[in-house]
């Protein structure tokens, strides 16, 4: 599959991408050289125009995971998935243990409360992170690519909309997509199986937890998904009747995943200066292409994509700075704080017997790094035997 070449002006500034044939021309004449390994990008040591085309850009906003894809009327020009860190609560935890063990040994000292108060607009850590890291994948994309128009998706679904109650849950939407936007809501809030035996990769409908007949509404709290079974099954009795008591509680509890992005997906919006779509549009447009469901499809539907040559989807991850320092110290005695990071860290780039390799892990105080695969097997090195090519931090690409 087709993975393009990005190429900058002799200013730094993103020009059109070009093929790897055109591309590996350019720097055998001598006309560019290279700025960045992956995504393979080259800069251009003449001067040149400016002129490019529209590039509409997609963002598969998530919890977890986000979707990009950039296109033009006949390529794809980027795509991929964005895995964002799953360790910002765990060394969070870590360091308040730190440093009430820290306070711990301090001299007393009266307590001090004013400095508790949080401001306006404060956000959770982990929460802040998902909002910045959003942020750092467009930045990114940006430097690579002359982004005219952007789109994100900011939910699968509008939990205002289907919260108000001058509308009738599932039966609010007359047109094409009436359905999809609760359905969508209640596939990921109960995990994509029945609600009642648990089966997946099962034909699941929208089922009332009260039936209409005994009272019951259409609002999301009285919904869940159920398979065709367990739904005849059921029939008129509710679900504690059907011998499942805690469903409607749990129906009620919100989803986390969507708490989260429901707090920030608007300031993403306004970060970006991007218009917004919803994901049961999403769907219903994949739907009519025939792709699957992954982040990747997702953003190319978001940027408008229908009949465009795609291209090689890259895999992106995000990696510490190494800016995080343990402080262990005792009553009268110094502080001691690590302030310098080893000579070699996992995800740096380095050269052993002429080959390139990323570097899984360090060991015996930083003087020995383990190579991923080595002649097939990871390979423990001592640092001196091998060459830096690049430092691994911040978001490192690679293709699928």
């Amino acid at each position: 599959m087709r993975v393009p070449i990005y190429v900058l002006n002799m200013r730094g500034k993103p020009l059109m991408p070009t093929t790897q044939r055109t591309g590996k021309k350019i720097l055998q004449e001598g006309k560019a050289k290279v700025v960045k390994r992956c995504p393979f990008t080259i800069q251009l040591t003449y001067a040149t125009g400016e002129a490019t085309q529209p590039i509409k850009l997609g963002v598969d906003i998530g919890y977890t995971k986000i979707g990009f894809s950039a296109t033009t009327k006949q390529l794809e020009l980027i795509s991929g998935t964005f895995t964002l860190r799953k360790d910002v609560s765990t060394k969070l935890d870590a360091r308040r243990r730190y440093r009430s063990t820290r306070r711990g040994r301090l001299w007393y000292r009266e307590p001090r409360f004013l400095n508790r108060n949080k401001d306006e607009g404060w956000l959770a850590p982990s929460t802040r992170h998902r909002l910045a890291s959003h942020h750092s994948l467009v930045k990114k994309l940006k430097s690579l690519l002359p982004i005219s128009f952007k789109r994100v998706e900011v939910a699968n679904f509008d939990a205002h909309k289907m919260q108000n109650p001058e509308i009738k849950g599932i039966e609010y939407q007359q047109g094409e997509l009436q359905g999809y936007e609760v359905k969508e809501y209640l596939l990921d809030k109960w995990g994509r199986k029945c609600a009642y035996c648990g089966k997946t990769d099962v034909p699941l409908e929208v089922e009332h937890i009260v039936p209409t007949s005994r009272g019951g509404t259409d609002r999301v709290s009285n919904l869940t998904i159920a398979c065709r079974t367990c739904n005849v099954e059921k029939g008129n009795k509710t679900a504690e009747e059907f011998g499942y008591p805690t469903i409607q509680q749990q129906a009620k509890q919100p989803l986390k995943a969507a708490a989260c992005l429901n707090t920030i997906r608007w300031m993403i919006v306004e970060q970006l200066a991007a218009e917004h779509t919803y994901g049961y549009v999403t769907k219903y447009q994949r739907t009519k292409l025939g792709l699957e469901k992954s982040h990747v499809n997702d953003a190319f539907v978001i940027a408008g994509g229908t009949d465009q040559e795609r291209c090689r989807s890259y895999q992106v991850i995000q990696v510490g700075r190494n800016k995080r320092s343990l402080q262990l110290n005792r009553k009268g005695f110094k502080p001691s704080i690590r302030r310098q990071r080893y000579q070699l860290q996992p995800h740096d780039l380095v050269k052993y017997e002429g080959k390139t390799y990323s570097v899984k892990g360090v060991h015996c105080y930083g003087t020995r790094i383990i190579l991923k695969n080595v002649k097939g097997q990871d390979k423990s090195v001592a640092i001196n035997n091998v060459e830096l090519i690049k430092y691994g931090k911040g978001l490192i690409f690679s293709l699928c």
